[in-house]
């Protein structure tokens, strides 16, 4: 979820001109990404077979260092390995209508793109109705159970992965004093907040925990505004918080420096943030909450590709391997068997994680 953008592909004339047409219909928010694989020469002895794969992201796209990278690496990770056709890549718009979401998911199916992926939970109203247009694309949507004979849900219990976070942070505070950075303060995020502080209170019931959402909706923009995150971290800091984790987005970037400011932690959400945020911060990340889109991208085409792709929901949960706590940098090498256990513990069920 990290809105730095990374450079954009040209497209080919045809798909130059559908995203010509849908910035007409979608206004100035509606950026557009697409890439295209290159035309077969025609000394090409073996043209991909696959399929053309849509996918539209959440706002800030590609180069976001978390969120819509992970769905960018199962991409990435599918044209390598499925030998597809073609793709093309959308991105969201900052304050955006519905009817430019909707938009975006007809352009994909009109151009011929199946499947179609949605990068989020913003395209939930969306793909209900542009599924029902198209009945003979397969979509899925990544975070939401929108039902349609068509979609496929890509769904994780982040409450478990935030737990296992929760749990490290308990375990390394020095101060007895963490927190917790949401981006908006929807459902979706609350399971983050909720099992950060129940992994937490495992390892330390009276442990203080102080909570901020940037925004509430319908301002989804907290996702992406590294200055409200970093002023928010840096309250709890300042208050004698010395761990925050951030389930932020694009504002996730302003914890970290926030953190590194007060010779503080942070930790990352998504992907290995000490991997893919900015170098100047990495040795700020203690941890980061693996929620493996990539993997969940990646088995959807692959289902797709084999025939056997299903419609309804499918959960990747710590059983299924679908979330995770990060060990890069070795910060967390001295508890990590602590926090294997309650691991293991939350996958034989003898914890149960609630989501609310």
């Amino acid at each position: 979820m990290l809105r730095t953008h990374a450079g954009k592909l040209a497209a080919t004339t045809a798909v130059g001109a559908m995203l010509m047409a849908a910035a007409a219909c979608g206004g100035s928010s509606d950026t557009g990404t697409a890439t295209s694989a290159p035309a077969a020469s025609s000394a090409s002895s073996a043209a991909p077979t696959g399929p053309k794969v849509g996918l539209a992201y959440d706002i800030g796209g590609r180069g976001d260092q978390s969120f819509n990278d992970a769905a960018a690496a199962g991409l990435e990770k599918a044209k390598s390995e499925l030998s597809l056709a073609d793709t093309k890549e959308l991105e969201a718009g900052s304050g955006e209508t519905g009817a430019q979401k909707e938009q975006r998911l007809r352009l994909l199916a009109q151009g011929g793109y199946n499947p179609v992926i949605a990068v989020g939970f913003a395209y939930s109203e969306a793909i209900k109705k542009v599924a029902k247009e198209f009945p003979d694309t397969k979509f899925a949507i990544i975070d939401d159970a929108a039902e349609g004979p068509n979609i496929s849900n890509l769904v994780f219990a982040e409450n478990e992965g935030s737990f296992l976070v929760g749990a490290v942070a308990a375990l390394k505070t020095k101060k007895d004093h963490i927190g917790f950075v949401g981006g908006v303060q929807v459902p979706l995020i609350k399971k983050f907040e909720v099992g950060f502080t129940r992994g937490a209170q495992a390892v330390k019931p009276d442990i203080k925990i102080d909570v901020k959402y940037l925004t509430q909706p319908p301002d989804f923009g907290g996702f992406n505004d590294p200055a409200k995150g970093k002023t928010a971290a840096e309250g709890m800091y300042d208050a004698g918080a010395d761990i925050v984790y951030q389930a932020a987005g694009g504002s996730g970037g302003g914890v970290f420096e926030a953190a590194k400011a007060a010779k503080g932690f942070a930790i990352g959400v998504d992907s290995d943030q000490a991997l893919t945020a900015d170098e100047g911060v990495r040795s700020v990340i203690l941890t980061s909450m693996l929620k493996k889109v990539d993997v969940a991208v990646f088995d959807f085409l692959k289902s797709y590709t084999d025939g056997t792709v299903q419609a309804g929901v499918k959960v990747y949960d710590l059983k299924a391997g679908g979330v995770d706590f990060s060990t890069t940098g070795g910060q967390v090498d001295d508890v990590k068997n602590k926090v294997d256990e309650y691991k293991q513990k939350i996958i034989d069920g003898t914890i149960k994680v609630p989501a609310e």
